[in-house]
């Protein structure tokens, strides 16, 4: 690996350093989801949600498709899966 992957690493984790952006990536684990089933599910504010999903889609963790005036919200791939699933086959042990 060269300096550039490590920074680029370093920014990924920083993502997942914060627990709401965890329990918003673990709530679209299973099925897409719209901000407002988001934010009932987690109980909290849409426009606290709307915040933290506009940080991961824009490090590529969630992807986002409209359907009418509703945006929903799904992990991008199968490695944001991997990566949480990963860490809580790490923790539990």
């Amino acid at each position: 690996m060269n300096q550039h992957e490590f920074e680029q690493l370093a920014e990924l984790f920083k993502i997942f350093g914060t627990p709401t952006r965890l329990q918003i990536l673990y709530a679209l684990l299973d099925q897409e989801k719209c901000v407002y089933d988001i934010a009932k599910e987690l109980d909290m504010s849409q426009s606290a949600i709307s915040h933290q999903l506009s940080i991961l889609k824009q490090n590529r963790l969630v992807k986002n498709r409209r359907e009418g005036k509703t945006i929903y919200y799904s992990l991008l791939d199968s490695h944001v899966f991997t990566i949480i699933a990963q860490g809580l086959d790490h923790i539990r042990e």
